[in-house]
């Protein structure tokens, strides 16, 4: 039941967070809003829901060990598996902003996570935890990105392809209100899985929200780069990952923790996963710099992918803690 629960859920949140993107897409385009305020706005928000929804639950319940461990698995999954998946499938070539600024941006943002993150160690405190401050400055960081963004669209044109569906003004409602729906029993139902699940195995929560949590709320992301990949336009997949990364932190975590504070373990294993996210991140940047044409090859797409197997593997297995900070 707890595992029926979970898929429950987590066909409701990618069904729900695509049928809102629909009914207030084509909201937007009967209002004569352009292409460029949807794809940043609704189509950009609409494929974070899911992350969103989760944490939400998941600080409300209690539960805050997935609600971190969401965010920064999350940007793991699409930075190890996505990427490494895509560029398997066809290499990815790297625009010079994503390079110079996004990528940058999203190492800041990790860094950023890290350091709210580690108050005993900074600050000499007794607990270490994300504040309704930490939330507010994250979602600083993000509105400073949002200014970027939508100064670059104007200047080189809309910077992903929007399509619309065409429908009624009613249909178009019906499709929010049923969005909204699926998002907030999936995120119920997802979360209150997740929780039986790792209790039931006798695993933590965190190592679920890092996999299995993290791994179905990225799936809209995962469908979107791959399917970008077999028709020839990998060079979206990198905009959609380091995009996507940069929300989870400074827009979902901070959202997050501005509504509730989001305590972490007191065994410092969260360190070991931000540590491992940093690296991985910096390695992307490596990648594009080597190559003369600023593309992630075949074969670093197969070496993000095997690093993506290996570190869950030592989620899986590291039961006794005694892989360091885990």
């Amino acid at each position: 039941m707890s595992l029926l629960l979970f898929i429950a859920g987590m066909v409701l949140l990618i069904v729900g967070s695509n049928w809102l993107v629909d009914g207030a897409s084509s909201l937007a385009r009967r209002f004569n809003i352009s292409d460029l305020v949807i794809g940043l706005t609704i189509v950009a928000f609409g494929t974070s829901s899911p992350e969103l929804i989760v944490n939400l639950f998941a600080s409300f319940n209690g539960n805050t060990d997935i609600a971190i461990g969401n965010v920064v698995g999350s940007n793991i999954f699409n930075t190890l598996a996505i990427l490494g998946l895509t560029a398997i499938v066809a290499p990815i070539a790297v625009k010079s902003t994503t390079v110079w600024k996004e990528i940058p941006f999203s190492i800041l943002a990790v860094l950023v996570m890290a350091f709210m993150a580690n108050d005993m160690l900074i600050d000499g405190k007794f607990k270490d935890i994300i504040s309704r401050i930490d939330g507010f400055i994250l979602l600083c960081f993000f509105s400073i990105f949002m200014a970027y963004t939508f100064a670059l669209a104007k200047s080189s044109g809309p910077l992903k392809e929007v399509t619309t569906v065409e429908m009624s003004l009613l249909k178009a409602i019906i499709f929010i209100i049923t969005g909204l729906a699926g998002l907030f029993f999936g995120g119920k139902f997802l979360v209150e899985g997740a929780v039986s699940i790792a209790r039931f195995l006798g695993i933590s929560e965190a190592v679920i929200g890092l996999t299995v949590v993290a791994a179905g709320t990225s799936m809209p992301e995962l469908a979107t780069s791959v399917v970008a990949a077999i028709k020839k336009k990998s060079d979206i997949a990198i905009g959609n990952v380091v995009g996507s990364n940069i929300f989870n932190i400074f827009f979902v975590l901070g959202i997050s923790a501005s509504i509730r504070p989001i305590p972490l373990a007191t065994d410092n294993s969260s360190n070991f996963d931000m540590i491992f996210l940093i690296i991985m991140s910096m390695l992307l940047l490596i990648f594009v710099f080597l190559g003369k044409e600023k593309k992630i090859n075949r074969l670093e797409g197969a070496i993000f992918f095997l690093a993506f197997v290996a570190y869950t593997l030592v989620l899986i297995l590291d039961t006794d803690k005694s892989f360091p900070f885990r």
